[in-house]
């Protein structure tokens, strides 16, 4: 049975262990409005994909385009992840058509920007490396220098989430 701290289950021992006493002494909350106090104003699918575009404009001038870019309600429930890329190939005629996606989870609607701007650097390094290896987060790091801090208070965010719902 899957547990609020098996978001962190990749992660060493000891930062497990800290983010076990944040939630046993209810400091988890606290520690994360302390950090990020304020909330983005991304709230719809139009604001999302211009903030994508901004950043794939910035660092993925050459990556093709997307032909989507969307909250989604049902990520997080069916597909256990938190933001999905994807792309369809499609023969019309002679030619090939691929059509890329980015698909957010509604989770982050309501979020600090830090959190749902490392979901969307996530998913738009699959767009050069789709795999999780050395260049998939090199990548991720030249988009986003703190990425790795950053992953590790969004999975903080999503046990907070999972045990007492949504601090903000």
């Amino acid at each position: 049975m899957k547990t609020p701290l098996d978001y962190l289950a990749a992660y060493p021992a000891h930062i497990q262990q800290q983010a076990q006493q944040l939630v046993a002494d209810n400091k988890l909350a606290p520690y994360l409005l302390n950090k990020y106090p304020s909330v983005h104003s991304i709230g719809n699918d139009g604001q999302l994909r211009d903030y994508v575009l901004a950043l794939k404009a910035k660092y993925l001038k050459q990556a093709e385009p997307l032909s989507k870019v969307v909250f989604d309600t049902k990520i997080h429930v069916i597909n256990n992840a938190l933001g999905l890329h994807s792309h369809v190939a499609r023969v019309q005629g002679s030619r090939l058509k691929t059509k890329r996606e980015i698909r957010v989870s509604t989770v982050f609607k309501k979020t600090p920007e830090a959190f749902l701007q490392m979901i969307v650097v996530h998913e738009l390094a699959h767009l050069k490396e789709m795999e999780h290896n050395k260049n998939f987060y090199q990548l991720c790091q030249h988009m986003l220098p703190d990425y790795f801090q950053l992953e590790l208070d969004t999975r903080l965010f999503l046990v907070q989430l999972e045990l007492e719902g949504n601090p903000y």
